[in-house]
């Protein structure tokens, strides 16, 4: 029997939820020192649509998921390099917080790879920072790092 087809809302909730996701992967593969093939094995079989007793985790795009990471691991260098120069010289990616570099490197890695519009980019991941800090002044200053950021991926984005 085939699963009817996700609508676009159910679409655009799975893209969003394998946003969350690869910003906690990525925190958990700096903070574990695991692969990101360990990593991702493990978010598949234990995250996506997992039900358990506090409830049932999102199901999410794997294939953005995937890519998502993969794009944040080949081009950290460049996606680092990036946020550094959207940051204060005395604030360098390596003194924020861990899950603020993790953001900024699976945003990053969208924003390089140039799949997806970088004011989706943004809105999206300001969305996952207000998961990750509602109460926080962190949203704001994501979306400011966010747009230079953009800005210096996808000049062209921004010259219409």
């Amino acid at each position: 029997m085939t699963r009817p087809k996700p609508s676009s809302e159910d679409r655009r909730q799975m893209k969003s939820a394998a946003r969350l996701y690869a910003v906690q992967a990525l925190f958990q593969m700096e903070s574990s020192g695991q692969s990101s093939d360990v990593v991702v094995q493990e978010f598949e079989d234990h995250r996506f649509g997992a039900e358990y007793e506090e409830g049932t985790f999102a199901e999410g795009n794997i294939d953005l998921f995937r890519k998502t990471i993969g794009d944040a691991v080949n081009w950290q260098a460049r996606i680092d390099q990036m946020t550094d120069r959207a940051l204060v010289a005395a604030w360098p990616i390596d003194r924020i917080d861990p899950t603020l570099r993790a953001l900024f490197r699976a945003a990053g890695a969208e924003m390089v790879a140039n799949d997806t519009p970088p004011r989706v980019v943004i809105t999206e991941y300001v969305d996952v920072a207000r998961a990750f800090f509602p109460e926080g002044k962190e949203p704001k200053f994501v979306n400011a790092v966010l747009d230079h950021m953009a800005r210096e991926a996808q000049p062209e984005a921004f010259n219409a």
